[in-house]
């Protein structure tokens, strides 16, 4: 059994042979019947990292998945996370979807998992990038079906940032489809719609009750008087109109003759 720590921006190196005696004050190998256990002493915070464990089989190393050791607090003032996802409109899409976990600003490794509606998920990979004033940003990301990814189910990502403190969550979900083509007309229709409905209804107001709009109305002429002749009507029809200079004037209009 072999033991490797990898520190962030580092390559593995190999801490512990457990059947080499050396350094049994620092890092010791604990057996049981199907596991093996490393203990350390005096545990420092540059000794924060992800531990794997080895086992040589036919002259190859087979590798475990890794577990990470916090020691102290990895959040400071510039820390945060986000969550970035695969563009949701577009071309049919088939395969797997990437979903990444951005964790900026830590000064040590930090604990990372993901889970699907509260069901746990596989450790995403992770890699890092160090600025210049020696912080780290990380990025863990997994990959899932595409039809899981579509299927409206949450998505979460948590980060430790030490063992003790409480964890930061983030969760996402694939956004709904836009509306059809057709949508886009339906607010422009509607409004045009109920433009026309008004323009009708102060029509009919206008028509049955215009003095409720602030007109009067018009005062019809007085029936044309008639009388019979010899068999002849005679129709005296009075007609009243302005001249330009707003006067009235009475102009009699001739009967016409007519047979009866």
């Amino acid at each position: 059994m072999f033991w490797y720590l990898r520190r962030e921006g580092e390559k593995p190196t190999c801490i512990k042979r457990c059947l080499d005696d050396q350094n049994v004050s620092k890092f010791a190998c604990k057996h049981e019947t199907h596991n093996s256990t490393l203990e350390i002493s005096n545990v420092q915070k540059t000794e924060s990292g992800i531990y794997y464990c080895a086992f040589e089989y036919s002259s190859y190393l087979i590798f475990g998945n890794g577990t990470t050791l916090i020691v102290g607090d990895s959040y400071s003032n510039s820390s945060w996370v986000m969550l970035l996802v695969p563009f949701p409109y577009g071309s049919q899409v088939t395969g797997t979807a990437n979903l990444a976990c951005v964790i900026h600003g830590v000064s040590s490794p930090v604990h990372v998992s993901w889970s699907v509606s509260g069901e746990l998920q596989e450790q995403g990979l992770t890699r890092s990038l160090k600025a210049k004033d020696g912080s780290l940003m990380l990025i863990n990301h997994i990959n899932v079906p595409m039809d899981t990814w579509t299927s409206g189910k949450n998505f979460t990502c948590e980060v430790k940032f030490n063992s003790s403190g409480n964890s930061v969550k983030t969760s996402t979900r694939y956004p709904a489809a836009p509306a059809s083509k057709c949508s886009h007309y339906i607010v422009p229709l509607a409004a045009v719609a109920g433009l026309l409905l008004l323009l009708v209804s102060l029509s009919l107001v206008w028509t049955l009750c215009p003095s409720t709009l602030g007109f009067q109305p018009r005062i019809s002429a007085p029936p044309a008087s008639e009388e019979h002749q010899g068999g002849i009507l005679y129709a005296h029809l009075d007609f009243d109109s302005r001249n330009r200079n707003g006067r009235t004037m009475q102009r009699s209009a001739r009967g016409k003759r007519v047979k009866a």
